[in-house]
């Protein structure tokens, strides 16, 4: 039989096999429960490009922290279906892709969506074979020696059953899952190269060959793993680093209404959760959302009226009972209504604490026979716990049946290791944590209050946080109203409501020490666990009387304001320092908020070189979000050019030469002044400096990128615009609108200006004078037209497609696309395929109402929140037209109403817009077309931080035909 026959018979019976894998899973576990649709649970988890290897040694939980405060911000999204697909600008093919992401974020299920969706013939089809792996399947075989194709023939027989000995001439994907569960050695250096892929040898050096590219350079290979392990592959061999983002607030929300099909049921756990910051944070990971909707599912079916758990430690121990409760009615024959808690029930949880406690320290979250015999545990036991405590902990067989264990996820084995450490210490008064002791005969008796103040410094010695969630655990673990939950398990209590006030007191000490805030926010969660906000009430109390006095602010007071800043559910977009103090002291203390928001106005706020350090700190910070920084009426000095070398974009309000010598003059003498990108600078000046043009002009070093020049009411005359345009013919490339309004600039200075918009050499696109704004002739602007391919994953099924896809109207009947995660399933709206890149334009006729929109990718998809909504939030920019109310923008929920007559609506030309957007100069502009011109409607001037996706809103009976260019 030929090749082709071959290859064309297995890539049928592997789409079969991969499909019948794949199609289903166990939620949270595997193995365990009743398995579901993958298609059905399914939500949409979205894949951020960019980022790199670097080592993150920081807990996850503080990486969950940072991440859940991004979690609606503007990023780069790149769909799974794409991760091989060249993006626009990229020469390079991508051969390796590497996906970080923590603990239960889900890796895992996103390589089996991707693979299922090339089984299903949906996604990947130029692609013949996609070959799965897990590192902990290839962990049994570290002693084995393989050659790549036998490594493939074992872990599918049917490649070897068809005949296939050679992929060299297939396009393959390789996915090998959890490299940080990676044991055998994968050394880069030392490793002999191998090139032929018949040839046998170790485990390790065969996935060393493969990943370096010496075998078969012509597949794929995606690896996953957490963030800590991304540093063991070079960068030189990785194409592409992307990380996978939780679940946003509108995910968290689309995943309990599927979990809770009683409407009012989800409307009492999606308020609950967002009223514990600790839970709705943990929400951001899939596997958690799981844990929680498991143990609110009991509940609500059993405890009807009752209070909901508010702590980490409490939903942590009412999981554990329900597990407890499944174990004594489904293996043991009980009634729900028996205690809980057998004999031998408590020896499985004891021996499962020793075991996760134990090897937490040795940073194993997956243990093999060995790690079970070093922990007493015989592996028919673990077998034995594994298959009753199905959704604590689990048993995985690899290729040849080779046993593998793991908890569910990190944070079960670290609330088992806590309560490992508790029930030893209450019941022999031994402190495990204590690792200056060798023997239990030498370690003495310490008081609880002493038990619980000796894991706070230990936890804070951390310098990376991991033991911070242990930390939270265990604290809670020490409340009654937790241990009365435990009720037999626990044979008799540890603590008292003296040792928890003893316990509150020296944590509230430890916040007023000079902590970093990730530990003073650590410290809060662990008052949280305490059932102590008195701190945060405080600050809380100051904030709503409007009475906030920084001067007579605590540290500890300090921290609870960062707290509740970084802790807001809105957005930190726009951070003022004046709304708290205009001081070098509030900065200081402030700069993790600062860290954290988008923009932040600290202009006028007498900064010193103290200051500048410690912005440059956030702003070199591969976590921060701060992008827009105004520094206007501050003087900069040395220290703050630096600072200015990292920045985007710059505000400056100036208001005499002297205070722009200060800020930008310097830069020209500046050692840094050869080594700066290019500065984006948004210029506003004052009326006194309508003199002085030239002069100001003059200053701009070559590193200032002017792009937005405010003029307005500076009593420029026809002689001063001879003036500025002189000037700005220094500087013509990057200027991209200038404001002239309320000045005399007399006919001959505005056709002077007026000149520039059309002068290839300038970027000059609008031009305001009066009440009149000029803007690029049609002509132009046509030049850079751009054809647009309706995504048709993304069309909401009340909208018809026609005229080869040109023509969307939104109709009554429902049509029969096929399901798919990217697409609207509420609102009438789609995306276009290609995103946009440098100078784009186009155009479309309307009829009735419709939106005219750009928006990220990221955009969500599901429901009927504000966030799926063109213009209604941070992702997306919006033209409104309607037939009845003219025209109107928006973004980010705020509303501009144009001024336009619907009678002027007559013609057929007058229902025909056009787009205009200038992504690398952040320029979005809306016009009204009529005939061969364009009449200016709105013009967004911002920062875009990703690509940009055309997309079209339509109400019932409208439709919207997408213009060819001529």
């Amino acid at each position: 039989m030929k090749q082709e026959e071959l290859a064309d018979r297995l890539q049928n019976s592997k789409r079969i096999s991969l499909k019948k894998k794949f199609q289903c899973v166990f939620e949270g576990i595997t193995k365990a429960g009743n398995p579901t649709l993958l298609n059905e649970i399914y939500t949409e988890l979205y894949i951020t490009e960019g980022g790199t290897g670097e080592l993150n040694e920081e807990h996850e939980v503080r990486q969950i922290e940072a991440a859940s405060r991004k979690a609606d911000r503007a990023e780069t999204y790149i769909r799974q279906e794409e991760l091989f697909q060249l993006p626009a600008g990229r020469q390079e093919p991508i051969r390796t892709v590497m996906t970080k992401g923590v603990a239960g974020i889900g890796k895992t299920v996103l390589t089996q969506r991707f693979t299922l969706d090339w089984a299903e013939g949906k996604a990947n089809q130029n692609i013949h074979f996609i070959f799965p792996f897990t590192f902990r399947e290839l962990n049994v075989l570290k002693e084995e020696k393989f050659s790549l194709v036998e490594l493939v023939h074992h872990f599918f027989p049917e490649t070897k059953e068809a005949g296939i000995c050679s992929f060299e001439d297939f396009q393959i994907i390789f996915i090998f899952d959890g490299l940080d569960e990676c044991r055998p050695p994968l050394d880069f250096h030392k490793t002999r190269i191998l090139t032929d892929p018949r040839k046998s040898t170790s485990v390790g050096d065969l996935l060393t060959n493969l990943i370096r590219g010496n075998l078969l350079s012509s597949a794929h290979l995606w690896l996953t793993t957490r963030p800590a392990a991304a540093n063991q592959i070079p960068a030189e061999c990785v194409d592409m680093v992307t990380e996978v983002r939780g679940f946003n607030d509108p995910q968290k929300e689309e995943y309990f209404k599927k979990k809770f099909r009683d409407k009012k049921q989800a409307n009492k756990i999606i308020p609950h959760i967002k009223r514990s910051r600790s839970l709705h944070v943990m929400c951001h990971i899939p596997v958690f959302c799981w844990i929680t909707a498991t143990v609110l599912e009991d509940l609500l079916k059993n405890r009807e009226g009752g209070e909901l758990p508010k702590s980490l430690t409490e939903m942590y121990i009412h999981f554990l009972v329900v597990q407890a409760k499944v174990k004594k009615v489904k293996y043991d024959g009980g009634a729900e209504t028996d205690p809980h808690w057998s004999p031998e029930s408590r020896k499985m949880m004891e021996s499962l604490g020793k075991l996760a406690f134990e090897q937490l320290q040795k940073g194993n979250l997956i243990f093999y026979e060995s790690d079970l015999t070093e922990c007493g545990i015989d592996i028919r036991a673990a077998s034995v716990y594994s298959g009753v405590f199905t959704q604590i902990f689990r048993e995985e067989r690899g290729l040849y049946q080779d046993k593998v264990f793991c908890f569910i996820h990190l944070s079960v084995q670290e609330f088992l290791a806590a309560l490992h450490v508790h029930l030893t210490f209450i019941n022999s008064g031994v402190n495990l944590m204590d690792d200056k002791q060798s023997q239990i005969s030498e370690l003495k008796q310490i008081s609880p209050v002493q038990f619980y103040q000796n894991a706070v410094n230990k936890a804070l010695q951390s310098p990376n946080g991991h033991l911070d969630l242990f930390l939270r655990f265990l604290l809670g673990l020490s409340m009654q109203t937790n241990q009365s939950l435990l009720q037999g398990l626990l044979t008799q209590t540890g603590s008292s409501s003296q040792t928890n006030q003893e316990t509150v007191q020296y944590i509230k000490e430890k916040i007023s020490k000079n902590l970093s805030a990730e530990k003073s926010i650590n410290l809060f969660h662990c008052l949280n666990e305490l059932n102590d906000g008195s701190l945060v009430e405080e600050i809380q109390q100051f904030l709503r009387s409007g009475r906030l006095s920084t001067d007579k602010l605590s540290p500890a007071l300090w921290s609870a304001l960062v707290f509740i800043l970084l802790s807001s559910e809105e957005d930190l977009e726009v951070f003022d320092l004046k709304k708290y103090s205009a001081s070098e002291e509030a900065l200081l203390r402030l700069l993790p908020v600062i860290k954290a928001s988008n923009k932040a106005l600290l202009s006028g706020c007498d900064l010193s070189e103290r200051s500048y350090a410690a912005l440059s700190s956030i702003l070199s910070s591969q976590s921060s979000s701060l992008r827009d920084l105004d520094l206007s009426n501050n003087n900069l000095q040395d220290s703050g050019v630096k600072l200015l070398s990292i920045l985007q974009t710059f505000h400056l309000f100036l208001s005499s030469p002297c205070n722009f010598t200060l800020q930008l003059g310097s830069l020209h003498s500046s050692p840094f002044q050869g080594k700066l990108p290019p500065l984006y600078l948004l210029l506003h000046l004052c009326p006194a400096l309508h003199s002085e043009l030239t002069t100001v002009f003059s200053y701009f070093p070559p590193c200032v990128v002017l792009c937005v020049c405010s003029l307005s009411g500076c009593l420029i005359t026809e002689e001063g615009c001879a003036s500025l345009a002189s000037a700005l013919k220094s500087n013509p490339s990057h200027l991209r609108e200038l404001d002239l309004s309320y000045n005399h600039p007399g006919e001959a200075g505005i056709k002077l200006l007026s000149a520039a918009l059309e002068d290839p050499h300038w970027r000059l696109d609008t031009l305001r004078y009066g009440e009149t704004c000029c803007t690029l002739k049609r002509q132009r602007r046509k030049s850079y037209s751009c054809r647009l391919t309706i995504d048709t994953n993304t069309v909401n099924r009340n909208l018809k497609l026609s005229e080869d896809n040109r023509k969307v109207t939104c109709v009554l009947e429902l049509q029969s696309y096929p399901d798919h995660p990217d697409r609207f399933d509420y609102w009438y709206q789609l995306l276009c395929r290609d995103g946009l890149t440098g100078r784009c334009y186009w155009e479309v006729e309307w009829r009735k109402k419709v939106s005219v929109s750009v928006s990220y990718r990221g955009i969500s998809r599901r429901g009927d929140s504000h966030h799926c909504l063109f213009g209604l939030n941070c992702q997306s920019w919006s033209l409104t037209c309607s037939d009845d109310r003219g025209f109107s923008v928006s973004h980010n929920n705020n509303e501009v109403n144009i001024s336009s007559s619907p009678s002027s609506f007559s013609s057929s030309s007058s229902h025909r817009v056009a787009v205009y957007v200038d992504c690398p100069g952040g320029v979005l502009s809306f016009f009204k077309v009529s005939s061969n011109s364009l009449i200016h409607l709105h013009t967004f001037n911002t920062t875009f931080k990703e690509t940009l996706y055309p997309g079209i809103w339509l109400s019932p009976g409208s439709s919207v035909v997408l213009i060819r260019s001529e």
